[in-house]
């Protein structure tokens, strides 16, 4: 089944703030997740096998690279043998790149918020307004990812066009 998220995401100066901020108002911690990316090579979009130990997926996603509020259309499997499956996607795709980060994960209703520390390129934050759980439209997930904006206090020049593994492969 294919899901929409709208997301956000942004440099993150002092994620020590953001995360007072979801405490204050009750966000559900999940937990600090220590995730690998490894993004294979694939004819359109982008797929990404998510190895951590909160969440374990098979990701295929289409999203433009923009500033700001942008839609991300995507399918997500979850798995249960990551070393097996990583071992034949890449015979089989080859690996584009891959992505280490420390993740603290944190939910909001249908929002979900992540704090990223990613070596090499620094703090960020995501917010991910789905309709996962709840039938909300375009529209109505846009208005999400602006309140928080807001919330947060973002600076229209913080926020980032580009993927973490787009970024890693512009710097090697």
């Amino acid at each position: 089944m294919e899901y929409l998220n709208v997301e956000i995401k942004a440099k993150c100066l002092y994620p020590e703030k953001i995360q007072a901020y979801l405490i204050r108002n009750n966000a559900e911690f999940k937990g600090l997740d220590i995730q690998t990316d490894t993004y294979f090579n694939v004819l359109t979009g982008r797929l990404k096998l998510r190895e951590g130990n909160i969440e374990n997926n098979l990701i295929y996603y289409e999203r433009n690279n923009q500033a700001g509020p942008k839609d991300s259309k995507f399918q997500l499997i979850k798995v249960a043998d990551a070393k097996g499956l990583k071992e034949i996607l890449t015979k089989t795709n080859g690996i584009k790149v891959v992505v280490k980060k420390n993740r603290k994960i944190f939910y909001i209703r249908n929002v979900k918020f992540h704090l990223d520390e990613v070596p090499g390129l620094g703090n960020f934050v995501e917010i991910e307004a789905g309709n996962i759980l709840e039938n909300l439209t375009k529209e109505q997930l846009k208005n999400q990812c602006d309140f928080y904006l807001k919330e947060f206090e973002i600076a229209p020049a913080d926020l980032m066009e580009s993927s973490y593994s787009d970024m890693l492969m512009k710097d090697s």
